[in-house]
């Protein structure tokens, strides 16, 4: 509630003043609220005439504070109060005490302060009768402060009185609107924050100014100062939010506002980095780091004093905030959701686009394809990664242009992009027929072929991660064939993956929990019909007692990586169990380990088998490590630099399923290996179709003559022995002779051959 001051109406000539208060040229220790030469409202209610026309004479052509005075009258409270309802902005009234009634004045204050609500505007009590001065309890309840009798106050008293009062309905104003201002601030704040994107967040700034100075958002253009290197996206300065009969301008560049006076305001406000002030219109000025700077332009002829521009460099304060955090954020959003080379979005955002189709009840109607640009890593760095990027930007600029009005895309990987659209859009001759254009790309033409992988969503079960992680699988399917093809996903696709995957889970308990062992199976000299060696083959038993396949968990496990730990037990075990066979009183008889693709390539595998040699105490010249001839064909030199070292500890090496890949001879040539194994597809019908048997003696008299001895594996039947006999094969291994069995069926197996054969010689 505000102060009332109790004045006396007696009127005299003191000369008594404030000095710097009296007179036009005064303006006081702040600038008003108010603009300049806007009178102080002052309302008389007296229901006497002279006391009106008085203290109108006694005050005319007064300023107070740099103000004149615009006298408003009421002869009664009645009369007081209709005015109060149609001209609220009141700074003091001065006031009888007894009008109409004893407490006509009193009870006028409360309605004053509690009906109106005015608080800011100041009341002074005037009273020729001290009788009828309000006791100390009214002063309080009334919301009074001071009381002074009629004959205390002269004409000068009464300019000085008025003037204290209209100093303190000023501050208090001041004061009261600096924290509605503030609170509109901070409201506007948080709900400028809580938009999203820059256009949104310029649209609010707009609403929240106009509700800030009290006007409707008519006449706000705000614009947006791009980086000074935009890029070819960018369409320089731009208006992005307007309203009011300038909102038909949004989007526009600002070069293209056909008002002068306006584009000239916008301009000279981002060029000088400031607010600018002047009696037409207001310009003001948030910065940005990023330099993303705005500017917001109002059309009024308002004026605005010093508490308001204050209250405005708070509020563009926190909007250049605002500004930063949501140009961050939508930095941020163009991370998570674009490409930064090609500007396409992304992998997110392209599963966020299926979710959208998948969750419409339209996933019938769509498709995906994932392109995928063959040989694109090879022409990178053959090229150099420039030539490269410019590539993908060619790529994906061509599919922009011919499929993004009617279809989603987005890349995913370095060379593979997606395609979200109609199934009749989206046919595989449609997509091929983009790329039979060449590229130019550094004045060179450039001939790209792609392998897609395509995925109806109507086969899809899930969500866009199912539908992406789908066309990979297609994606997948094609490249396992032939480069440039494509194939379509179906859900046995999902189905072998699943069951690869519960494999693969299986195997982490099965290891875990050492369900994993070994098992032996002889190898017999065809000269001798002795034992020569033994083979280590790895098996698995379920929990349930079921056997599972090598040729199912072997795959699985290389490529997991879980092959390595595996690789290297099974080596040091089957080490172990060749020391333990020549402790039983087995002379001579070697062990052959099988070696993964993984395992080999190891950076560690050397060390690992001299540790297995080291530690188990074997003789090296008793173990024969095996690798496949598809590890035999590759990366010759690698190969030969590790074969060398193997073979320096002591140990042999011979080549798995020969015959069985592309094979080249010259290989044999150049790696130092000890034996050829002729895999059992080739020993299957040798001793029932004579064109059968041209690939084992190929390949025995090959070895031959190379110096390598030759081991036949899958032999089952005595014709087959025979045969093999017939063509010189060194070794024999299969059921023929012995199943793989364990160590202790192992040992009781060698022991009865070898009573046998005492027994034959």
């Amino acid at each position: 509630m505000g102060d009332v001051i109790v004045v006396d109406k007696t009127i005299d000539n003191d000369e008594l003043v404030f000095a710097g208060e009296m007179g036009s040229a005064q303006t006081g220790d702040h600038a008003s609220l108010t603009p300049k030469h806007t009178p102080w409202n002052i309302l008389i209610v007296d229901d006497d005439p002279d006391v009106h026309t008085t203290t109108t004479f006694a005050l005319r052509g007064t300023d107070i504070l740099g103000h004149p005075l615009n006298f408003l009258h009421a002869d009664s409270a009645a009369q007081a109060r209709d005015i109060l309802a149609s001209a609220p902005d009141i700074a003091v009234i001065l006031l009888d005490v007894v009008m109409e009634q004893e407490d006509s004045g009193l009870r006028l204050v409360h309605t004053i302060r509690t009906e109106f609500g005015m608080a800011e505007t100041r009341i002074i009590l005037r009273t020729g009768q001290p009788g009828y001065a309000p006791e100390m309890d009214a002063i309080r309840d009334y919301d009074i402060n001071d009381y002074k009798t009629k004959s205390e106050l002269t004409r000068n008293k009464l300019f000085t009185t008025l003037t204290s009062a209209i100093r303190s309905y000023r501050q208090i104003r001041t004061i009261n609107t600096s924290r509605r201002g503030l609170d509109l601030i901070v409201h506007a704040t948080g709900e400028l924050l809580a938009l999203s994107g820059i256009r949104n967040f310029a649209a609010g700034v707009i609403t929240q100014m106009a509700a800030l100075l009290g006007m409707r958002s008519e006449g706000l253009i705000c614009v947006q100062h791009p980086p000074s290197n935009p890029s070819p996206q960018d369409d320089g300065t731009i208006i992005i939010a307007a309203a009011g009969r300038y909102a038909e301008l949004i989007n526009m560049p600002l070069d293209d506002i056909s008002e002068d006076r306006v584009k000239d305001a916008l301009i000279n406000c981002l060029n000088a980095g400031k607010h600018i002030f002047t009696d037409q219109h207001t310009v003001l000025f948030f910065s940005s780091r990023a330099q993303r700077n705005m500017a917001a332009f109002l059309d009024a002829p308002i004026s605005i004093d010093e508490s308001i521009r204050q209250l405005l460099e708070v509020f563009c304060t926190n909007i250049s905030v605002g500004l930063e955090n949501t140009l961050l954020f939508s930095q941020l959003h163009d991370f998570a959701y674009f490409d930064s080379l090609t500007g396409l979005p992304n992998r997110r955002s392209m599963i966020n686009k299926l979710d959208e189709r998948l969750l419409g009840g339209e996933r019938g109607r769509y498709t995906l394809a994932l392109i995928d640009l063959d040989g694109f890593a090879d022409t990178n760095d053959a090229l150099g990664h420039q030539y490269g990027d410019d590539l993908l930007k060619a790529v994906s600029a061509r599919m922009r242009s011919s499929l993004s009005g009617q279809c989603n895309l987005a890349r995913l990987t370095a060379d593979t992009f997606a395609v979200l659209g109609l199934i009749e859009q989206l046919l595989p001759a449609t997509l091929q027929a983009l790329f039979r254009t060449p590229f130019v790309i550094h004045g060179q033409e450039v001939i790209l072929s792609i392998t897609m992988g395509i995925a109806h969503l109507v086969d899809v079960d899930g969500d866009g991660s199912e539908a992406l992680k789908s066309a990979y699988l297609a994606l997948r399917r094609a490249k396992l064939h032939h480069r440039g093809e494509y194939a379509f996903f179906t859900r046995d696709m999902a189905l072998e993956i699943r069951e690869r995957s519960r494999l693969l889970q299986s195997l982490r308990t099965a290891i875990e929990r050492q369900r994993l062992f070994l098992v032996y199976q002889p190898q017999v000299s065809v000269a001798t019909g002795k034992v020569s060696g033994i083979e280590a083959l790895l098996r698995w038993r379920a929990e349930d007692g079921r056997m599972i396949e090598p040729s199912r968990f072997i795959p699985i496990a290389e490529h997991s990586g879980m092959i390595i730990g595996i690789g290297e037990w099974v080596l040091r075990m089957a080490c172990f169990q060749q020391a333990e066979i020549i402790r039983a009183g087995f002379e001579g008889i070697s062990m052959a380990i099988n070696l993964s693709v993984a395992q080999f390539r190891h950076p560690h595998f050397l060390a690992s088998l001299q540790a297995a040699l080291t530690d188990s105490g074997v003789d090296p010249h008793l173990i024969e490590l095996e690798i496949t001839e598809s590890v035999a064909m590759e990366e010759i030199d690698f190969l030969s630099h590790t074969l060398d070292a193997m073979k320096a500890l002591g140990v042999h090496v011979a080549v798995d399923d020969f015959g069985t890949g592309f094979s080249s001879l010259s290989y044999l040539q150049r790696l130092h290996v000890d034996r050829l194994k002729i895999d059992r597809a080739f020993i299957t019908d040798i001793a029932t179709n004579e064109r059968a048997r041209r690939i084992p003696e190929l390949v025995i008299e090959l070895g031959h003559k190379l110096g390598l001895s030759v081991i036949a594996e899958g032999v089952e039947t005595a014709a087959q022995v025979q045969v093999l006999k017939a063509l010189g094969c060194d070794d024999i291994q299969g059921y023929f002779y012995s199943r793989p069995v364990e160590p202790p069926a192992l040992l009781e197996w060698l022991k009865n051959t070898a009573t046998d054969t005492a027994h034959d010689a």
